[in-house]
């Protein structure tokens, strides 16, 4: 392939060379296993911890507060299980939103099959949670209120300090999925009163198959994975020292010029909205204008498959996906786009770009260039589209 934009950060990022490197060592000469308690083993060790204060930093917290895990799905699910499990004599209700993570709501269908209550809050059409609805939603018997920092397909930010005021003020335990947003916005823990915070090393520069849950010191949760007594015998299993270093020097590098950053690829992103918005004529973006991470783009372009524009970018050299990479096998429109009041016809034609900062103006020129011509091309196969126009054409000589 002669050309290739990447436009599906949300999916997964590229690991930045100097994280590579990093972690290079420590498959090779710097092997030792960190639970051990020889000498060679003390280099693994230091290394984890190391990784551990950077992430702590990250979140303005303590690093005794930070556990390692396998990813954002697996932080999820052990915040959610074990909250649930182990303040089950308070109550077994929890609140949540429509438009989260499969990670999340395939985690509290799981639950309400053990006997929990389930209270999943609508949004508005930016993807927006009513705050007065969600304390509303709120009862003696509630444990936990899991709210996602930032949605991975529309891009909305939520109102996590608000949020989390209401849950300090009723004594409930707030978790967010802040797998999309750790690492491109600044997270204070204590000045957003979040009790436990999931996120991924390989969605902001580190490797695949690390992330770390971030639980609030008094916070009862027992070990999600029984064995050894790796991670403060919270989480078993040997380290995955070079993907935990990995982690620690994307958290570092994303830590720097973070505002700087964001605010360009904020730039190129706007630029991708309006030339979309004002050369494509019925496509729609997804997600709130202004509250929304700074590489994220959704649209939806009526009389299209999301499915064969996908095919046909990607013929020009182009990534993109249609929502979430958990379910581009789903032939399902997506649940987050139907909870913002798309009807299915209109949300099974959907887009969304996400950008890095190697992502240029002229990248996202050459992008809307092919996009256009390539709605043109499968409208002009829609007998629906042929219809719709003709339809307009009447009223118009009606007027």
């Amino acid at each position: 392939m002669e050309k290739l934009i990447y436009l599906d950060n949300a999916a997964t990022t590229a690991v930045k060379p100097e994280v590579f490197e990093e972690m290079k060592p420590y498959f090779l000469g710097n092997y030792g296993n960190p639970n051990s308690v020889y000498t060679f083993a003390q280099e693994s060790k230091n290394a984890v911890e190391h990784a551990r204060g950077l992430v702590a930093g990250m979140l303005g917290t303590k690093a005794n507060e930070v556990y390692f895990t396998g990813g954002g799905s697996e932080s999820d699910n052990w915040a959610i299980k074990g909250c649930m499990q182990a303040y089950a004599s308070k109550g077994r209700h929890l609140i949540t939103t429509k438009i989260e993570h499969h990670a999340v709501l395939h985690t509290c269908e799981y639950l309400e099959k053990q006997g929990c209550e389930v209270t999943y809050l609508d949004v508005d059409e930016n993807g927006l949670v009513s705050l007065e609805a969600l304390e509303a939603a709120i009862r003696p018997e509630t444990v936990l209120i899991s709210v996602m920092f930032a949605n991975n397909e529309i891009g909305t930010v939520e109102p996590i300090r608000e949020i989390g005021a209401i849950a300090k003020k009723h004594g409930v335990l707030f978790h967010t999925d802040a797998v999309q947003a750790f690492g491109h916005t600044p997270i204070s823990v204590d000045e957003l009163n979040i009790d436990m915070l999931s996120a991924s090393a390989h969605k902001f520069g580190g490797p695949k198959g690390v992330g770390f849950l971030y639980i609030r010191k008094g916070v009862k949760l027992g070990p999600y994975i029984h064995g050894g007594a790796q991670e403060r015998g919270k989480r078993a299993g040997t380290s995955n020292v070079p993907g935990i270093v990995g982690m620690g020097k994307a958290v570092q590098m994303a830590a720097e010029h973070m505002e700087e950053r964001e605010k360009q690829i904020a730039v190129v992103r706007d630029h991708l909205i309006e030339r979309v918005l004002r050369d494509i004529p019925y496509a729609r973006l997804n997600g709130h204008r202004q509250q929304r991470l700074s590489n994220n783009a959704n649209f939806c372009f009526r009389f299209i498959e999301g499915e064969s524009l996908l095919i046909m970018l990607d013929q020009k050299g182009i990534c993109a996906s249609s929502g979430s990479a958990c379910t581009s096998g789903s032939l399902d429109p997506s649940h987050v786009l139907l909870a913002i009041g798309l009807p299915h016809e209109i949300a099974h034609g959907s887009l969304r770009l996400t950008l890095s900062e190697e992502t240029t103006l002229a990248d996202i020129d050459y992008v809307v260039d092919e996009l256009k011509a390539i709605v043109q091309r499968l409208r002009g196969m829609s007998p629906l589209y042929e219809d719709f126009l003709k339809s307009e054409e009447g009223k118009k000589a009606a007027e």
